[in-house]
């Protein structure tokens, strides 16, 4: 029974990002070999992440409410609505401290050769978000790999259709870089959009 409890516990680590067989493993073992109360702390915390952190009814982040304490705000500017891939990205903007107004959460980006289409993201709440009247400006904060290229590309031409602003988080050479180490795709995409 143990070693089925052993297993099963390593089999659920793996389920993390970025954690292959020898990492759960290691994992595992540490929780179970010099941290028993935070092996417990952490499956207490699991359930009741579970159990009671859902998504919030107008951005899709995550929230134990209806409704985020963000959209709630009444300091923040809801004349500009950021979209984002998933809550991790908008936790990040967050953290950033630069942004002060809504967000929309798409829950994921297209891939066709996944079968990601744009009725599997949470397109039609986004219109429907964008189009009440009160925004003024769509920022497309999704990622820059191919799919999240192609997803900005999309909502682009459906918000504009509309008639609403749309502007494209920019991308540029990190802060503290030197030049000669940055990627070509980087520093080309910088000369293009430099201010």
């Amino acid at each position: 029974m143990a070693e089925s409890a052993l297993a099963d516990l390593v089999e659920a680590l793996r389920r993390l990002p970025g954690v292959g067989p020898k990492s759960a493993q290691r994992m595992a073992y540490h929780l179970l070999q010099h941290d028993r109360s935070g092996a417990r702390q952490l499956a207490l915390a699991l359930l009741q992440g579970a159990a009671r952190v859902r998504h919030c009814t107008r951005c899709h982040g995550f929230t134990e409410a209806e409704v985020c304490a963000t959209c709630l705000d009444p300091a923040r500017d809801a004349g500009q609505l950021c979209v984002v891939e998933t809550p991790a990205d908008q936790a990040a903007l967050e953290r950033s401290g630069s942004y002060h107004g809504l967000y929309f959460v798409l829950m994921g980006r297209l891939s066709p050769l996944d079968g990601v289409g744009v009725h599997d993201i949470g397109v039609v709440p986004l219109l429907e978000r964008a189009g009440d009247g009160v925004v003024r400006e769509v920022i497309l904060a999704t990622g820059f790999s191919a799919e999240g290229e192609a997803t900005a590309h999309a909502l682009a031409q459906l918000l504009r259709e509309r008639g609403l602003a749309v502007t494209r988080l920019a991308r540029g050479v990190p802060v503290g870089s030197e030049l000669e180490y940055v990627d070509l795709g980087t520093l080309a995409h910088a000369l293009v959009d430099r201010r």
